[in-house]
């Protein structure tokens, strides 16, 4: 009988922190209290805004490096003075906690990548656009390389004709991961300069062309 309890209290508790649970979890806690973090990390840091043209009356495809992302979104409200961004992102596990995090700051989310449910992605971030919408995509995500660009962006931006804005945001003082992208966070009090290129078209140019020319924009001002 004692045995049997055991085994049943063991069954149990490996059912409470199966892997699903854990993610169930994770995915309850973790957006909410990165929300919270991030809103306040914004909050004490000075901001910067170098901008030249301003092409958010537009629908528009935002792109910027995976390593600059964390404070780019209330950037990007900032810059707009609207939340219609759809971002794409991964379908993995933390693509999922990243989804949860974009609909707290107002925004939507495009789940696929071009190593995944690329041909749906493709599809919803057209309507997007075409529902007015802006649409957010790092070109070296979800897995790099880092400051790689993928064919996605130029995909999109090619079939509806929509201009590219590039981002970037370089913090005063941070911290630098040791992940593939080197994501960058950064620390309280700094000074946050973020950088909104002029839009450009690249529907006329080559793939090659378009991904040299998204690339040398995103590394003018990148960390």
């Amino acid at each position: 009988m004692l045995k049997s309890q055991i085994q049943s209290v063991w069954h149990f508790m490996a059912k409470l922190f199966s892997k699903l649970n854990q993610r169930r979890f994770l995915l309850w806690i973790v957006p909410p209290l990165a929300f919270v973090l991030i809103k306040l990390l914004y909050f004490t840091c000075k901001k910067k805004f170098h901008i030249n043209t301003n092409g958010s009356h537009t629908p528009s495809i935002y792109a910027f490096w995976h390593g600059e992302l964390l404070m780019l979104p209330l950037a990007y409200i900032d810059y707009a003075q609207k939340t219609s961004l759809d971002a794409m992102i991964s379908r993995h596990f933390d693509g999922e906690l990243i989804a949860k995090l974009i609909l707290l700051l107002g925004g939507g989310s495009i789940r696929g990548s071009s190593s995944k449910g690329g041909t749906e992605a493709l599809r919803a971030a057209i309507r997007s656009l075409r529902n007015g919408r802006d649409v957010a995509i790092t070109p070296d995500g979800p897995r790099g390389p880092r400051h790689s660009v993928a064919e996605g962006v130029v995909a999109i931006a090619a079939m509806k004709k929509v201009p590219i804005i590039t981002m970037n945001c370089k913090p005063s003082r941070y911290w630098k991961l040791k992940s593939w992208d080197e994501f960058c966070i950064p620390k309280p009090f700094s000074t946050l300069e973020f950088y909104f290129g002029d839009p450009f078209f690249i529907h006329e140019m080559s793939m090659d062309e378009a991904k040299a020319l998204i690339k040398n924009k995103l590394l003018e001002h990148a960390l």
